[in-house]
């Protein structure tokens, strides 16, 4: 809760009790805490901006403002029967409690500040692959186009206001609001979340370059959804870019205005399973037969990007990339569908030289090549899976198998001394994503395990450092050598 949304609660608890306690009603003075509600409602609007989970207090303050008004033009008073005003008293009471409830359970949420001494900067991209058809669009001279975010170490600028969590809130809120069957303006106060990013700042110059990461989204997610990693990462000192998938993420608005809305999990579970456990006969898009699924297709949006980062680096029209990308050191990581794309990726661009995938199931052609470069897979164990499907449903049998056994399959085909297997017990799917922040009931809505949230970003973001630092720094990681004791929970083994 706001500041003053927390002064209008508070203020509104007052009046209450002015109107309702007889007693209190006698100090003359206190009368006038309903007018002074009142105000605090057209000033937290101003200040703050109004959101819907504050109407419940927006219209106590109004109606105790009214009864207010009245006792002024009558000070005899109404009389109201007892068996009218106790049972105006209890609702009174119920309509507090919702007014107090509404803006905690759905808060504006804030991210911790990350641990790394770089302050961070973002920029956003809008790109056309030319070269490429859009098979997901009916339009035959549709080209693939994407919206890339990009985070990069800043100089230290507490002045300036923080960017904003998400942008079009106005198109994504209702897509995320449909995947969790909610009504379409339940996250529309997402506008007024903030990040530790500010837009546009000029870039650290303590190194000459950053090494680059790339980070993926899952199925309907938003290429902000994992911002408590990627924040981190970056004030470590690396470069980070996250692309949506058109067409896999919830919504898109490009700068033209058009919007993109991703298909639903039904329409591209069978081109996912065509590139995780092929078919003899092949899925068609649009006319077009994809023998290998989806996921070698997204992998070339990641192959594009590094295309647009190496003209970056030469010119970037903000001035702030140009010769600081060092796509010498380049990595890759991502959640759900994203760790598919990862895996994908990571063995079919030779400019990548580790990934790290997160609980998903791995492609089959990457499964038999093997990847031939460090890999570290962070995902949980079967039962915990389990408890999730009991929880929040999905999850079948079918599917733990086939997550868990093609992630253990990579992993046991992953390069001597260069894979890495981490199990946390107690993480839902949802967990390796910022979705715990949305609300302090995500756990008792299944939307995350009973880990401490906050407990399961220290361990993603922990062994994500150590295997970039690892790999693309060249930094010692003791994290990676033995099971760590500040992660007792963790199940770690390493080829």
């Amino acid at each position: 809760m706001r500041r003053l949304e927390f002064l209008l609660t508070l203020a509104n608890l007052l009046t209450f009790c002015i109107l309702a306690i007889p007693w209190l009603q006698a100090i003359h003075w206190m009368g006038y805490l309903a007018l002074i509600t009142v105000l605090t409602v057209g000033i937290q609007i101003l200040v703050e901006g109004r959101r819907w989970q504050m109407v419940p207090a927006y219209s106590l303050a109004l109606i105790f403002f009214l009864i207010w008004s009245v006792g002024i033009v009558m000070p005899g008073g109404i009389h109201v029967n007892r068996l009218i005003a106790d049972p105006g008293v209890g609702l009174g009471v119920l309509a507090l409690a919702v007014s107090v409830v509404l803006p905690i359970v759905l808060p504006i949420f804030r991210f911790p500040r990350p641990s790394g001494p770089y302050w961070i900067g973002t920029l956003t991209y809008h790109w056309v692959d030319t070269s490429r058809h859009e098979i997901f669009s009916a339009d035959p001279n549709a080209h693939r186009e994407l919206m890339a975010q990009v985070w990069y170490p800043a100089k230290k600028n507490s002045s300036s206001a923080r960017a904003p969590y998400v942008q079009g809130v106005g198109a994504l809120s209702p897509e995320l609001a449909r995947l969790a069957h909610l009504p379409g303006f339940t996250f529309d106060h997402f506008k007024y979340v903030t990040t530790n990013a500010v837009a546009s700042v000029p870039m650290a110059t303590d190194k000459p370059t950053y090494p680059v990461l790339i980070f993926l989204e899952g199925l309907n997610g938003f290429r902000q959804m994992n911002t408590f990693q990627v924040e981190e990462l970056v004030s470590h000192g690396y470069i980070v870019v996250a692309i949506d998938h058109p067409y896999a993420a919830a919504s898109i608005v490009f700068p033209d205005g058009h919007q993109v809305t991703g298909w639903t999990k039904d329409q591209m579970e069978p081109l996912t399973q065509q590139s995780i456990n092929p078919a003899e006969k092949a899925p068609i898009v649009n006319g077009q037969t994809l023998k290998n699924g989806n996921i070698p297709y997204f992998a070339q949006d990641v192959s594009f990007t590094l295309d647009q980062f190496t003209a970056l680096d030469k010119t970037d029209p903000n001035g702030i990339l140009t010769g600081r990308l060092d796509l010498q050191r380049v990595g890759i990581f991502g959640i759900s569908l994203g760790a598919m794309v990862a895996g994908e990726a990571l063995h079919m661009d030779p400019r990548i030289k580790a990934g790290l995938m997160m609980d998903a199931a791995m492609p089959a052609d990457v499964l038999q090549a093997g990847l031939r470069k460090p890999s570290m897979w962070i995902t949980r164990d079967a039962d915990t899976m389990r408890l999730e499907r009991q929880r929040a449903g999905g999850w079948a049998e079918a599917d733990i198998a086939q997550t868990l056994t093609t992630m253990r399959e990579a992993f046991n085909e992953s390069p001597p001394g260069d894979g890495y297997y981490v199990q946390v017990p107690g993480m839902f799917h949802l967990n390796f994503t910022d979705i715990p922040y949305f609300s302090p009931l995500a756990p008792q809505l299944g939307f995350a395990g009973p880990i401490h949230a906050q407990r399961a970003f220290d361990i993603v973001n922990a062994y994500s450092l150590a295997f970039f630092n690892r790999y693309l720094e060249g930094s010692p990681a003791a994290l990676l050598a033995d099971p760590a004791k500040q992660y007792p929970e963790v199940l770690f083994e390493k080829r």
